[in-house]
């Protein structure tokens, strides 16, 4: 067995790292994360979060990135095609 198998997903580490979604806030990419980390594809998450005073994504900002290794790709993708929408709060 290769010993890098049971290492977790380094950021860049051989450069096969690609984008399976983007979300906005940490939050929301801590719950991606967990997810797919629950099915057993190591992720790794991009972005930051910028000091403002109101918590308001514009163009950009606080956009986060999940990453997954080239071979985990599709099978994330499918993963997350099957999370059920999250629904509008009633008015």
């Amino acid at each position: 067995m290769d010993e890098t198998d049971d290492k977790p997903l380094e950021k860049n580490r051989d450069g096969d790292l690609q984008e399976v979604c983007r979300v906005f806030g940490p939050a929301e990419a801590e719950v991606v994360k967990n997810f797919l980390e629950s099915q057993g594809v190591p992720c790794l998450i991009s972005g930051q979060v910028p000091r403002f005073t109101y918590p308001v994504a514009v163009d950009g900002m606080a956009e986060f990135k999940v990453l997954v290794e080239d071979k985990d790709l599709e099978l994330a993708r499918e993963l997350l095609k099957k999370l059920p929408e999250a629904e509008e709060p009633e008015k």
